[in-house]
């Protein structure tokens, strides 16, 4: 809001000076019958004409986005200093024929007087400011069309003070420099013109600003884990840049991780590129340098299977892969096997070679019981007996935290904590808790859910 209000605010105000500019060389051009002038007079209505749309193209580009323009209206910018470019070009034109007409006739009927220079003079000082006040808030914006209102305005500055230079020397007798001067006027204009015009095709056009996407590219490509860039589009409207870029990553990594590192992009651009709207698409790839267990974790999370202990064996003409996989404890051995089925084709096309698997099926529990409390006495029993199944097993330590609930069936649901040395390597310790679990389901018939977690004795 504050940026659409200082670019009316500069608009209007420059909507006036040139208003005033028009009207004061077209007063005095008619009465010194100075062709420079009343080409500055044609030049100043031209910039009056340009920046009225000026004006009114910056009130537009500051709408935003609806169901028809889903890029917003910046363009109309684009549009109001493509029409300018037109007017240029027609102004400039007229000026070069009404010249050579004067210098092919030899006659000039230029009256040089002080308020013919004094006119130009005050239409430098008002041009310089205002392109000043222009450039200023068309960089602070980003807006193209406040842009091309101070370059009319700059080339006004040149313009005007080669049209003084023409009375000059035709106070001095040389009477066709008036006419050189208007010619020299219309140079400056069709140059200006050729600029915006240039600018103003490359923005419809969405030609990207140069050096853009070089630099998000380099960007993009410090950020950890995008291995590489495969599409990078970037689209310019206005202030806004719109960017479209497909980045590829390694398959193993989680989507939290995918959109940290997405987010981490957009962050990265938009330090440097504050407007900037961006889409990531993220293309997962597999690396040369993928163990053999991540490739077969990422495969079974693609079939919707959390793949576990997974243990491979090679040999020269083979691979023997063995590993568990969780299945919904509701479907039917029939509906579990043709799952793991898909899977496993999967992976015979994934690996080179002679490939042998054997999956585990564990049946994955999604189940919420109502549970109660046990009598103090026969909790008692339970914990006890708990406690002295671990103390029988050589390694386990300091059995705590024992909770024991039963559910409406009377089955109990049990879990505990235990220790172990903290150097103890965790093959070891969950070989041990394995059998815990073994041992207290053997001792206590209906325990139907038993969860041990395992911590360091003094971590």
């Amino acid at each position: 809001m504050e940026h659409a209000h200082k670019k009316q605010q500069v608009a209007i105000s420059s909507v006036v000076a040139s208003l005033l500019l028009t009207a004061m060389k077209l007063i005095v051009g008619l009465l010194t019958g100075s062709i420079g002038i009343i080409s500055e007079a044609a030049h100043s209505a031209l910039d009056f004409g340009a920046a009225s749309l000026t004006w009114y193209a910056v009130r537009m580009s500051g709408k935003p986005a609806d169901s028809k323009h889903h890029y917003g209206h910046a363009k109309v910018e684009s549009v109001s200093a493509l029409i300018e470019t037109g007017l240029l070009v027609v102004t400039s034109a007229w000026i070069i024929y009404a010249a050579i007409e004067r210098l092919i006739a030899g006659t000039t009927e230029v009256e040089v007087t002080w308020y013919a220079f004094a006119v130009m003079a005050i239409s430098i000082v008002v041009d310089i400011s205002r392109s000043i006040a222009l450039k200023k808030v068309a960089k602070e914006t980003g807006s193209q069309a406040l842009e091309a209102d101070a370059l009319h305005f700059s080339s006004d500055i040149l313009s005007s003070a080669v049209v003084i230079l023409g009375l000059f020397f035709v106070s001095l007798g040389i009477v066709w420099a008036d006419a050189v001067a208007g010619i020299a006027v219309a140079l400056v204009v069709l140059w200006a013109a050729f600029r915006l015009g240039k600018e103003t095709i490359d923005v419809l056009t969405d030609a990207a600003p140069e050096g853009l996407a070089d630099r998000i590219e380099e960007m993009t490509m410090s950020v950890a884990g995008v291995i590489a860039i495969d599409k990078l589009r970037v689209k310019p409207s206005g202030p806004q840049v719109f960017v479209e870029m497909g980045v590829s990553v390694n398959r193993t990594l989680s989507v939290e991780k995918v959109q940290r590192i997405c987010a981490e992009i957009e962050q990265k651009v938009r330090e440097e590129f504050t407007l900037a709207d961006m889409i990531i698409n993220t293309r997962p790839i597999a690396l040369n340098s993928e163990t053999i267990a991540e490739r077969v974790h990422v495969i079974g999370l693609n079939h919707n299977l959390h793949a576990h202990n997974i243990s491979t064996n090679l040999s020269e003409q083979k691979k023997f892969i063995t590993f568990d996989v969780e299945i919904d404890q509701q479907l039917t051995i029939k509906e579990a096997h043709d799952t793991v089925t898909a899977l496993e084709d999967e992976l015979h096309r994934e690996f080179d070679g002679e490939l042998d698997i054997c999956i585990h099926l564990d049946p994955l529990r999604n189940e919420e019981h109502s549970t109660t409390a046990l009598p103090a006495g026969v909790e008692s029993i339970v914990r006890e007996t708990i406690v002295t199944v671990a103390e029988s097993i050589n390694k386990i330590q300091d059995v705590h935290d024992i909770l024991i609930r039963k559910s409406d069936t009377g089955k109990l649901f049990i879990t505990l904590h235990c220790s172990f040395d903290d150097e103890a390597l965790l093959e070891e310790v969950h070989s041990l808790t394995s059998q815990l679990e073994g041992a207290i389901y053997h001792s206590l018939p209906d325990a139907y859910r038993v969860i041990i977690h395992a911590e360091p004795l003094y971590g």
